[in-house]
């Protein structure tokens, strides 16, 4: 196993139906299956969700929010998002547990990095929600900063799409995909990967990035395994 200690990154949108709102049972218990299967075979794994599909702090301005209320009504959209994730995965025989960065008893446990760290070496997937507790942070923060707190060998971020390329492969058919870039280049080329505050601490703290198709079943596995699968984003 080439990777041990893992944080996976999904967004909000990826839970949802084709339209973007709500949570798809199929695709929670899809993602459910490869986040087991990896457990299973001794895979730590730590997990945070954004929670656009129902809530994005940033649009609650348009709505007429203040911005600081605006995410916090995100982040209780991630947790939402958390609580489904959490019991897919137990039902489905695994093992989970939600850690909450602001104080929600009994809905999650209060965030605590040590024990976090026991629960996953004991097996359990530890789900991190409510980003970081802080407004002004998105959620790509969140998971950058959990990543480097419990000592992941990678971050792991599942999207739509089966890597980071020259420019939007859905809009432009002729855009290229990279097997293997680095932060330099990436900024330099303007990719937009993670927003520049959870980029740059990946950077500053020699965290790598995979940018990788979650929606292909088996894809998490062959990660962890080693095998080259999306876009590595190293120093």
């Amino acid at each position: 196993m080439k990777y041990s200690r893992i944080l996976l990154k999904l967004s909000g949108e990826s839970l949802s139906y084709p339209e973007n709102h709500g949570i798809s049972e199929n695709i929670l218990e899809q993602y459910a299956n490869q986040i087991i299967e990896i457990s299973k075979i001794g895979c730590e794994i730590g997990i945070v969700i954004g929670g656009g599909n129902i809530f994005r702090g940033l649009k609650g301005i348009d709505s007429g929010f203040d911005r600081v209320k605006g995410d916090q009504m995100g982040m209780l959209a991630t947790i939402i998002n958390s609580l489904a994730l959490e019991s897919v995965i137990n039902r489905m025989g695994g093992s989970a547990k939600v850690f909450t960065s602001i104080r929600m008893e009994p809905v999650g446990e209060l965030y605590n990095r040590d024990k976090v760290a026991e629960f996953m070496k004991n097996g359990t997937v530890c789900i991190i929600a409510g980003g970081t507790g802080n407004p002004f942070f998105t959620t790509d923060t969140a998971s950058a900063l959990r990543a480097v707190e419990i000592a992941a060998d990678v971050l792991l971020k599942g999207t739509r799409v089966d890597g980071i390329y020259t420019a939007d492969p859905e809009k432009n058919p002729d855009a290229t995909k990279f097997e293997k870039i680095t932060f330099t280049e990436a900024l330099e080329k303007r990719l937009k990967i993670m927003d520049s505050t959870a980029f740059t601490f990946c950077e500053d703290n020699n965290m790598p990035i995979i940018v990788f198709d979650m929606n292909k079943s088996g894809n998490l596995k062959k990660i962890i395994e080693g095998e080259q699968i999306g876009t590595l984003v190293t120093t």
